[in-house]
C-alpha cells in the first residue's frame, strides 16, 4: 500500500492577518530578485481572502485577476498595488543594508 498525500496549499493556512503579514515578509526574503514570486505570494494571499471580492474591489474580474496573478500573467505595478491595497497591505522601500568595506 502506498503513501496517500494531497497537494500543499500555503492558502489554507493563511487564517489570520499575522500569518499572511508573516507570509509575505518569508516570501519578500526568499524572492531575491524575482517579482513573479511576489505575485505569486499575493495570488495565495488573494485566494485565502477570496479572489472573487478581491477582484470587485480593484475592478477586475475574477478570471482577469486569476489569470493576473498567474505564473504566465505579467500584472502591471498598478495591478500588484490595487491587490495589495485591497488586502490590506501596503508597499514602502527602504535602503538595503551597504557590504562592509573591505
Amino acid at each position: 500500500m502506498g503513501i496517500k498525500t494531497t497537494r500543499w496549499d500555503s492558502a489554507e493556512h493563511l487564517k489570520t492577518e499575522e500569518d499572511i503579514q508573516l507570509y509575505l515578509e518569508a516570501c519578500l526574503e526568499e524572492a531575491g530578485d524575482d517579482p513573479s514570486f511576489i505575485v505569486h505570494a499575493l495570488s495565495v494571499i488573494a485566494r485565502a481572502r477570496n479572489m472573487s471580492q478581491l477582484a470587485r474591489d480593484i475592478g477586475l474580474t475574477r478570471e482577469g485577476l486569476y489569470k493576473a496573478l498567474s505564473p504566465e500573467g505579467n500584472p502591471t505595478f498598478t495591478t500588484v498595488a490595487k491587490v495589495a491595497k485591497a488586502l490590506g497591505l501596503q508597499i514602502t522601500v527602504q535602503t538595503s543594508p551597504q557590504p562592509a568595506a573591505k
